[in-house]
């Protein structure tokens, strides 16, 4: 996902991505326990999304502190 797109989002848009990209990140992991995970990169994807997304957040919020 692009950050330009995340900051178009709204902050209740984002964290419902967000609250889905962790739930995605759990059933990576436990596919990893398996050993069922097709596509290891997914991972990697997911948690620098996840990222993106918190530093867009933190960034509102600095901006509204101000």
């Amino acid at each position: 996902m692009k950050t330009k797109d995340l900051r178009n989002m709204t902050d209740s848009e984002l964290n419902l991505k967000l609250q889905e990209c962790y739930k995605r990140l759990l059933n990576f992991r436990s596919e990893i326990k398996v050993g069922r995970l097709q596509k290891p990169h997914e991972i990697n994807i997911c948690r620098r999304d996840i990222a993106k997304m918190q530093t867009v957040l933190n960034e509102r919020k600095k901006e509204v502190a101000k």
